[in-house]
Parts: C-alpha cells; structure tokens; sequence
C-alpha cells in the first residue's frame, strides 16, 4: 500500500513573494531527494491552489483545507468540494480539530461534508481525535469511536477506498508531545474494527489510516513507522520544504 503524506499549510504563506520562494525551494528539495513512491499531497490556502498546480504539476497532489456540503449557492465566504475539484484538487482535509474547536463544526456537520466530498470526487481526509481532558478521563476510545461512526454514516461500500482517517490526538497538535508508538496503533486498530462491522473487512484493510499531532523528523518513527500508520498529516514542518521532505523519505523507507 503506497504511504501518503499530507501538508496542511494552514493559514501562512501571506504574500505571492513568499509563495513563490517556497515553491523554489520545495521543487529544489524534491529534486534532491529522489523521491518516487509516496503520496504527496499540499494543502495550502485556497488562494494559493491554482498557482500550486501549475507549479508543481503532477509529482505532488493538491487539496483543500476545509470545504462547504453545498455545490454552490449564497454561502458567503465558504468554499465547495466542486471548486476544489474543478481547481485541481484530489483531497480534502475534513473535521481537523482547529475547525472543530474555533469554527464549531460537529459530527454532523462533517458527515455532510465527507458525503458531499465524495459525490463530487474527491478523497477526504477525516480527523478524529480527544482532547486532552478526554484523554485524561480515559475516553479516547469512545471519542473515536462517535466521531467515525459519525463521518461515516451514509457512506457507501464503493466509495469506503477513497477515504482516509488521520488519527489526530488534539492534545497533540503544536505541543512537540505525541502519543506512544502502541497507542497511535491501538487507535488504528479501533478505528478499523469500528468501520468493520459496517463495510466489508478486506475493503477496511485496503484504507489509508495515517497520524497527524507533531509530526517532525524527530517523531516519525514513533508516530508513523513504530505504529504501522500509512503516513502522515503534517502541519507546521509542511511550511518548512527540506524537513517536510525529510519527513516523507523516512516514512518511504
């Protein structure tokens, strides 16, 4: 199964000089280190996608941060998985727990967006994943659990192989503190039973599960190769082309 490692951008790169200074040097470093068999997926700002594509063109694939469950329409300010389609992008980052925790979204409002993803062809990434005081309560594992159950509902058998679940501990995110190597691979491993009583259990065996929370050079291993995760959801190195790329080597072997 070919690993795939995702950048979310997230609200940086401000200015096209900085845009165009990081691309430079994003193609010099792919370049450099011969990379040929993961999946590299950037998400930068939405602003951003178009000057990407053409930039990067087919080594590295696009997606979007955050979409709307409507096609189109008087949704001021939101962004819909068909313009991300129809600009270049093959993913979509839903239910990540910066839009949980400062723009209110729930269970049901991401199942919307995973089901209206999906109708129009592109490949979610869902973000499930506790907080620190729910771990700390001990209910990591049910917190998971609702938040798949919920992002899956209404999903079709067919449609199971496009999606891939990014365990995100929240606690982790910008903390430089991540779960142990058994505990990222305990939650993969509910996450795959959980989807199991409902699909089938060799279509669950062909989806991507990956780990997101502080990934760096420094913790991969743990976080993604230790745990048996088939990659990556990187935040903060993905602004950073030389350690972003560092990151994907070591998770291609």
């Amino acid at each position: 199964m070919k690993k795939i490692i995702v950048g979310n951008m997230k609200m940086n790169v401000l200015s096209v000089q900085e845009r165009d200074q990081y691309l430079k040097s994003f193609k010099k470093e792919l370049i450099r280190k011969k990379i040929e068999n993961s999946e590299i997926v950037l998400c930068p700002s939405a602003i951003h996608l178009e000057n990407f594509g053409k930039t990067l063109g087919k080594r590295v694939l696009l997606g979007g941060q955050n979409c709307f469950w409507e096609d189109g329409g008087s949704y001021t300010g939101e962004i819909s998985p068909l313009m991300l389609k129809n600009f270049g992008c093959a993913y979509v980052i839903i239910g990540h727990s910066e839009r949980r925790k400062y723009f209110g979204e729930n269970d049901a409002s991401i199942n919307q967006k995973v089901l209206s993803s999906l109708r129009n062809g592109l490949s979610p990434i869902i973000c499930v994943g506790e907080t620190k005081t729910e771990r700390q309560s001990g209910e990591t594992m049910q917190v998971i659990t609702r938040q798949v159950k919920a992002a899956f509902s209404g999903v079709v058998l067919g449609k199971l192989e496009k999606i891939i679940v990014a365990y995100e501990p929240i606690w982790s995110v910008g903390s430089d503190a991540i779960p142990t190597s058994n505990e990222i691979l305990e939650a993969k491993v509910l996450i795959q039973k959980i989807l199991a009583r409902s699909f089938s259990q060799n279509v669950i065996q062909k989806m991507r599960i990956i780990y997101g929370g502080s990934v760096s050079v420094k913790t991969v291993k743990q976080a993604c190769i230790d745990s048996g995760m088939e990659g990556a959801l990187i935040g903060r190195e993905s602004l950073m082309p030389r350690e972003f790329l560092k990151i994907v080597k070591i998770i291609n072997g």
